[in-house]
């Protein structure tokens, strides 16, 4: 297997490489070169395993200069004991044919988990297999949620050193808690006075910026992404779309070989693009139906052609969502088009004017697979209350735009395929917005009290990752601007 940048399909690296670098050195993402093939066979081979068996077989296919012995390795201690349910990722019926998908069960109770537990182990066993002796240099943007994955996954790992970048009100008050209280030797967390766009362009620009790369290699630093820019980061994401209708097919929702839809809340495009791979491998989906919020440019991108960043950024309660540079589109556009030259001039044409349009062929072809709608905060929180009485489930408001964009999108088409709703985050990381909307009256703004009355309302424990933060001290004080992003770093790396 090999993986070429969507921006220069010349370049050809191994899996190990691609997951070390991270970024192209032209600015592009790394691709798979070919996606590989499943036949009905695999796929009902799947079905008795375990999450972990059914991780390895998927990593198998894409990871072909690793070890069946070392994804194996990678895998057991990724998806272990730090996870709250032996499932691993869990899928919940919650009506005739609807079914949740818990993605939020890992030890910072948010789907981004499932690959930040994994990244790590790949990314240091790359390592030792290259001859690469550099330290790693973990550089993140955050929209909240990837944050403490990236640090909780990478905190202490040898060899690698993470810096996390969030907007400074733009997570929730629970999100930024988890980050700033971080433990870890090799930990760095650093506020930004901007928004997650701005902190992601900023993390782009310094992977970008030959002189400041060639400082860092002369300090015998290497800089890689644990965000889903890297290879390494989206691959375990598609695992779950594998393991969720298995479990569909175990639990008689669905017979091997039928087709399910799926409905995913969007930001970065990571997780959807996750099962488009899916997709394209063989696993019967039919559509992917990408939920967004009132930060609604990927609907319009769907249905009219047009990506336009030139809007207002809107800070919602379902604020992983809050994206208007949603970066894995590129790869997506790479692989229907086939065409790196197109790719590269969308993608300039985004940098410099913050918008592009690609034709009604590519948007036709694009429609085949991809449904897109969005819903506004009224509706966020109408839709935690409905889930509530209908179904006694409490949702956070990330989930409740992808049940409800699920319910939209049933009614406009009358398509009854079963349906697969991605959650992806805990209700108690948004205990303030989960309470109001289920018309709870608060009268306290100590998040770690709305805890225990969120408890009253959720069958599901607390996690003890989120209690445990009431006694933490806070260890990350640091507020940058964008164009101090760099500094920032050397000063951290003290070069």
């Amino acid at each position: 297997m090999q993986y070429i940048s969507t921006r220069n399909d010349k370049i050809n690296l191994t899996a190990a490489q691609t997951i070390i670098k991270g970024i192209a050195d032209d600015g592009g993402l790394f691709v798979p070169k070919n996606i590989p093939q499943i036949n009905d066979a695999f796929l009902c081979g799947l079905q008795p395993l375990s999450y972990q068996e059914r991780a390895c077989k998927i990593l198998s296919l894409y990871l072909t200069d690793y070890s069946p012995e070392e994804i194996k390795n990678c895998v057991s201690n990724a998806y272990g004991k730090q996870f709250d349910h032996n499932a691993i990722a869990p899928i919940v019926k919650i009506s005739d044919s609807q079914y949740l998908l818990e993605l939020w069960h890992g030890p910072t109770s948010a789907f981004k988990d499932m690959a930040l537990q994994l990244l790590p182990r790949l990314l240091i066993t790359a390592r030792k297999k290259s001859s690469e002796k550099k330290d790693i240099v973990i550089l993140v943007a955050t929209s909240g949620d990837t944050g403490k994955a990236a640090l909780e996954g990478f905190r202490d790992i040898p060899h690698t050193k993470i810096i996390v970048f969030y907007p400074g009100s733009g997570v929730s008050a629970i999100q930024r808690r988890q980050m700033i209280t971080q433990k870890g030797s090799n930990v760095d967390v650093i506020a930004i006075d901007g928004n997650f766009d701005d902190a992601q362009s900023g993390v782009k620009n310094i992977f970008n910026d030959k002189n400041f790369n060639t400082t860092l290699n002369n300090n015998g630093y290497e800089l890689s992404s644990a965000n889903s820019i890297n290879w390494g980061r989206l691959l375990p994401q598609i695992v779950y779309y594998f393991s969720a209708y298995c479990d569909m097919v175990n639990n008689k929702a669905i017979v091997c070989g039928d087709k399910i839809n799926c409905t995913v809340p969007t930001g970065n495009f990571g997780d959807i693009l996750a099962g488009y791979y899916a997709k394209r491998m063989g696993l019967p989906i039919n559509k992917l139906i990408c939920a967004s919020n009132s930060n609604n440019v990927l609907t319009e991108f769907f249905q009219t052609g047009i990506y336009d960043k030139n809007r207002p950024f809107i800070k919602t309660i379902s604020p992983s969502m809050d994206i208007l540079i949603s970066s894995n589109l590129e790869r997506l556009l790479y692989h229907v088009t086939k065409n790196a030259a197109k790719i590269t001039n969308w993608m300039n044409e985004l940098n410099l004017s913050g918008h592009y349009q690609i034709d009604k062929f590519l948007l036709t072809k694009l429609q085949q697979s991809f449904a897109a709608d969005w819903i506004d905060e009224t509706a966020t929180a109408s839709a935690i209350k409905n889930l509530y009485t209908t179904c006694h489930y409490v949702a956070d408001p990330h989930t409740a735009v992808a049940w409800q964009t699920a319910q939209n999108y049933r009614e406009k088409t009358a398509d009854t395929t079963p349906m697969l709703i991605l959650s992806t985050a805990s209700p108690y990381k948004f205990n303030d917005s989960v309470l109001s909307a289920l018309n709870v009256k608060i009268t306290s703004n100590n998040d770690f009290q709305l805890l225990d009355v969120l408890k009253k309302y959720n069958t599901a424990p607390i996690p003890i990752g989120l209690t445990s933060l009431k006694t933490a001290p806070i260890l990350h004080k640091n507020i940058c601007k964008t164009e101090k992003m760099s500094a920032e770093i050397k000063n951290y790396l003290k070069i």
